[in-house]
């Protein structure tokens, strides 16, 4: 077992400018921007978002190492410390209603109340002291899996409070982790340029085995991935600009390019429709793709430098972090 640190700090902040899109939008959907700053809170660097589950959403402030809770009724926002030199990269919500966050400047696994927004944190083991954390998911048994760009894939059991880390195949990448409906995790290496499952049945760290999948576009880059209903896999390609999808059921792939010069594909959210959302810091926008009709519909952002991290939503609803502008975006669908 780690060292756990328990931290409480939190503060209320004010309402927040909301500002609806001034753009042509598309029929049927309505994009919103919500500030991300607080009073005296300086550069945030809004990335991932993850829905609370009550309405209100998390998102990830890298720059000035918080956790945020945005209420989009009002835009007010909730600011949680995470620590000195937090850094935090990816949020997810767990089965028990909590922030789970891999806390990069910490080099721990974060954990956030939902009540009472108290922090605790596990930290790796020494031995991965600069594991760069990215992002993580949960298997159905409970167990935290997730991945360093450093070269680690770890998991965390928060029933007994173990952690296990180990070097991942091919060193240096691991990045999106994702887990399909079928119970199998899966993550992609960006400077590894491979899809991978992860064998959860291991009781050991030193048992476990990683089935290494080449994309068919050799160097893309592969940065994030989602599963669809179907538990097939949606990768999202930085260096080729594309999108690709895996099916383990047949073993086969499709790739798409995305639109206008030089693409370049950061993220992937599946929404409930199986619909794809992806960004691309080329063309500054958020991107829509229907894998029936092969078609994309962009969503640029009405101010340059968006970056738009990783994406999630819920029915209705997508989500980003506008990591350049210090903003939140949402893009209401079936409207």
């Amino acid at each position: 077992m780690r060292r756990r640190d328990m931290i409480a700090l939190t503060a209320a902040g004010a309402a927040a400018p909301i500002f609806a899109s001034a753009n042509a939008t598309p029929p049927g959907y309505r994009v919103t921007w919500f500030n991300a700053r607080t009073e005296g809170s300086g550069r945030v660097g809004s990335r991932d978002v993850t829905a609370a589950g009550d309405g209100t959403v998390w998102f990830c402030g890298q720059r000035n190492g918080t956790l945020n809770r945005l209420d989009p009724r009002s835009g007010a926002i909730r600011v949680v410390t995470l620590g000195p030199g937090a850094a935090p990269h990816g949020v997810i919500r767990g089965p028990d209603g909590a922030a789970w966050v891999t806390e990069g400047g910490q080099n721990a696994i974060a954990r956030v109340d939902p009540a009472d927004h108290r922090v605790t944190l596990w930290r790796l083991p020494q031995r991965f002291n600069d594991a760069n954390l990215n992002t993580a998911v949960f298997d159905d048994r409970g167990t935290l899996w997730f991945t360093g760009q450093n070269g680690v894939v770890g998991r965390f059991v928060p029933a007994t409070e173990r952690m296990e880390v180990w070097e991942a195949p091919r060193g240096r990448g691991p990045y999106g982790i994702t887990k399909t409906p079928q119970g199998t995790v899966w993550y992609v290496s960006l400077a590894g340029n491979h899809l991978a499952r992860i064998d959860t049945e291991a009781t050991t760290a030193e048992a476990l085995r990683v089935q290494i999948l080449e994309p068919p576009t050799p160097n893309q880059g592969a940065r994030r991935v989602w599963t669809d209903s179907r538990g097939r896999l949606w990768v999202s390609e930085w260096n080729s600009g594309n999108l690709s999808v895996h099916d383990p059921m047949t073993g086969r792939w499709g790739v798409w390019r995305l639109p206008g010069e030089r693409p370049r594909c950061y993220s992937v959210w599946v929404d409930p429709t199986d619909k794809v959302w992806v960004t691309d810091f080329s063309a500054n926008a958020i991107l829509r793709f229907d894998p029936t009709t092969e078609g994309f519909l962009a969503f640029p952002s009405d101010r340059s430098g968006a970056n738009v991290r990783q994406m999630d939503g819920i029915a209705g609803e997508a989500w980003g972090g506008e990591s350049g502008t210090d903003r939140i975006v949402r893009i209401e669908y079936g409207l």
